[in-house]
C-alpha cells in the first residue's frame, strides 16, 4: 500500500504516477480477443463451443447452450423468502430510478415555421453480459437488464460463463424477475462475439452492455461499431474523503468493499489526519484477518492501495478529479461542500451512512459505471444506453423562403451544386 502527504516534496509526481496507473489489458490480451473475434466471426457457433470447451471447461452440447424461461422461473421460486424479497426491493428501487430517466420527445414550430423535434425510440436487442468466473452477479443483471426493459427493448439476451456448466441459480431468479428473454451459457469475448456478430443459434443484438474481465472490456472495444456499447469497463475502484470523525473500521470496510473484486481493483483514502489514517491502514489490516475474501483483497491492497494525506480538505476535489474516480465517498460533515466541487465521478456516496456497497445493489443508480478516468467524459449506465435519437424537419413554402436562401450560398459555397440546386429548385431559382 502506497501512502502519500500532500505535504511532503515529489508529492505532485507521485500522485500522478497513480493517476497515470491504468491496471488494465496489455497488448497481448488485445492480440488474443481480436484472433477469438475472428474465430467466431468466421465459424459461428463451433468456435464458441470449442472456445467454452476451453476457457469453462464443459461441452454446450451436453450441458445445453441455452437456459429455458421455466428453469429461470423456478430457481426464483427457489430462493428463501428473505432473499427473494432482497431481489425484488432491489429490482423495484433500480425500475423507479431508471424510469425517471426516460426521455421526452420533442416537436415545435420555430419563428421561421420550420417544424423541428426528435423521437427516442429503443434499440431492437440488447445483450448483457453477466460476470459469472470469479463470482456471479444476479446484482449486475438486474443493473443491466432492467434499464432496457425500461427504455422498451423488445429483445434481451444474456450470455454468462458457466465454468463446468454450473450457473449460480440467484443468476437466473434475477434473469426471471427482470423478464429476460434468453440466457446463454457462454461468457468471454467468444461470447461478445457471439452477440456482435451473430451465430446460427444466436441472433445478433444492436447494443452489448455489463462488466466482464479484461478479455470482455477488450472485445467490446474493438466492437463498437459492429454493435453499440455502454463502456469500456475495466477494474473496480473507489475514492474515499474522510475526516477523523469517522470510524476507521468502516472506512477499511469501504475500501475493502472494491479491492474484494478483482486484485487489479484500487482503493484511495484521502484525509486530512495522519493519525485517522494510520488508523485505518491498521483497521483494514484487521478486517482482512478475518475476511473471507482476503486473498484477492489483500493482493489488491498491497498492490495498488492508496492513502493520501493532505494538508487541507480545499485540496481533495482536485485530487478527485485528476483520479476521476468509478466510486467516490465522501465521509465528513459538510459532504455536499466538497460535492459541488467534483466534476468527474462515476457516482458518489454522500454522508458517514452511505457505503458505496448500498449503491451497487439496493439504491437505485446504476453501477455499471465508467473506470480509468473514463468519468471525464462518459457516464454509467441508464436508459439512454438501449435508445437512439431521430430528429424530424418539415417545412412548408414560406418556412423554406425564410431559411433556403442561407443554405444555398452555404452549399455553394462548400463546392456542392447539386445540394444548393435541390433546395433552389423549390425556391423557384
Amino acid at each position: 500500500m502506497l501512502r502519500l502527504s500532500s505535504r511532503a516534496g515529489g508529492f505532485a509526481e507521485a500522485f500522478a504516477n497513480v493517476v497515470a496507473d491504468r491496471r488494465e489489458s496489455a497488448d497481448d490480451v488485445a492480440a488474443d480477443v481480436s484472433a477469438i473475434l475472428k474465430d467466431v466471426r468466421e465459424r459461428g457457433d463451433a468456435a464458441v463451443a470449442e472456445l467454452t470447451a476451453r476457457f469453462d471447461g464443459h461441452d454446450l452440447d451436453k450441458s445445453g447452450w441455452d437456459i429455458d424461461a421455466a428453469t429461470c422461473r423456478a430457481a426464483f421460486h427457489a430462493l428463501d423468502a428473505g432473499l427473494r424479497a432482497a431481489l425484488e426491493l432491489a429490482a423495484q428501487r433500480i425500475r423507479a430510478y431508471h424510469a425517471a430517466q426516460l426521455p421526452e420527445d420533442r416537436d415545435y414550430t420555430d419563428d421561421a415555421g420550420v417544424r423541428l423535434g426528435a423521437t427516442w425510440r429503443a434499440v431492437d436487442a440488447a445483450g448483457l453480459y453477466v460476470p459469472g468466473g470469479r463470482a456471479a452477479y444476479p446484482s449486475s443483471l438486474l443493473m443491466n437488464a432492467i434499464p432496457a426493459k425500461v427504455a422498451g427493448v423488445e429483445r434481451l439476451v444474456v450470455v454468462t460463463p458457466t465454468p463446468k456448466g454450473e450457473v449460480n441459480p440467484l443468476v437466473l431468479a434475477a434473469a426471471h424477475l427482470a423478464g429476460v428473454d434468453e440466457v446463454w451459457r457462454i461468457g468471454g469475448a467468444h461470447a461478445v462475439g457471439a452477440l456482435a456478430y451473430g451465430t446460427s443459434r444466436i441472433s445478433p443484438v444492436d447494443v452489448v452492455t455489463g462488466p466482464g474481465n479484461a478479455w470482455v472490456a477488450e472485445a467490446k472495444r474493438q466492437l463498437y461499431g459492429v454493435v453499440g456499447i455502454d463502456m469500456v469497463a475495466g477494474p473496480s475502484e473507489i475514492l474515499v474523503i474522510a475526516d477523523a470523525r469517522n470510524d476507521p473500521r468502516r472506512i477499511a470496510a469501504d475500501l475493502l468493499s472494491q479491492a474484494e473484486h478483482d486484485p487489479t481493483s484500487q482503493s484511495i483514502l484521502i484525509t486530512d489526519d495522519a493519525i485517522f489514517a494510520n488508523a485505518v491502514s491498521q483497521a483494514v489490516e484487521d478486517e482482512l484477518a478475518s475476511l473471507a475474501t482476503q486473498t484477492v483483497a489483500r493482493a489488491s491492497w498491497e498492490a495498488n492501495g492508496v492513502i493520501i494525506d493532505v494538508a487541507d480538505f480545499e485540496e481533495a476535489p482536485a485530487l478527485a478529479n485528476a483520479l476521476a474516480a468509478e466510486h467516490v465517498e465522501i465521509a465528513t460533515d459538510d459532504p455536499e461542500r466538497l460535492m459541488s466541487r467534483i466534476r468527474h465521478a462515476g457516482s458518489v456516496f454522500l454522508g458517514r451512512m452511505t457505503p458505496e456497497a448500498v449503491g451497487d445493489y439496493v439504491a437505485g443508480p446504476n453501477h455499471v459505471l465508467p473506470t480509468g478516468r473514463r468519468a471525464r467524459f462518459s457516464s454509467g449506465l441508464s436508459v439512454l444506453d438501449f435508445m437512439k435519437r431521430t430528429s424530424f424537419i418539415q417545412l412548408d413554402q414560406a418556412a423554406l423562403q425564410a431559411i433556403g436562401p442561407a443554405a444555398v450560398a452555404l452549399a455553394d459555397a462548400e463546392g456542392l451544386p447539386a445540394h444548393a440546386r435541390s433546395i433552389s429548385v423549390r425556391l423557384g431559382q
